[in-house]
């Protein structure tokens, strides 16, 4: 049972920094709004894909990742 106190105690961790994070993140003033992000208003409906967001994200992601593991590693 200690185990799964500890797993649940750094799940809770990292959702609340990842809740943090997108918290923050919205207070970005350009995220959202790139060249690339797609909106689509149709009367009553409206969709919006943030393809440039997401791949400038998952690029920062990735290498803050990579840079943690390699860190990690030695």
């Amino acid at each position: 049972m200690s185990d799964l106190g500890k797993f649940i105690m750094l799940a809770g961790a990292v959702l609340l920094i990842l809740g943090g994070l997108i918290w923050l993140a919205g207070r970005i003033p350009l995220l959202g709004h790139l060249p690339g992000d797609i909106r689509l208003q149709r009367g009553n409906v409206s969709c919006f894909f943030p393809l440039m967001t997401m791949i400038i994200v998952s690029v920062l992601l990735t290498v803050v990742l990579n840079l943690l593991l390699r860190l990690w590693r030695k």
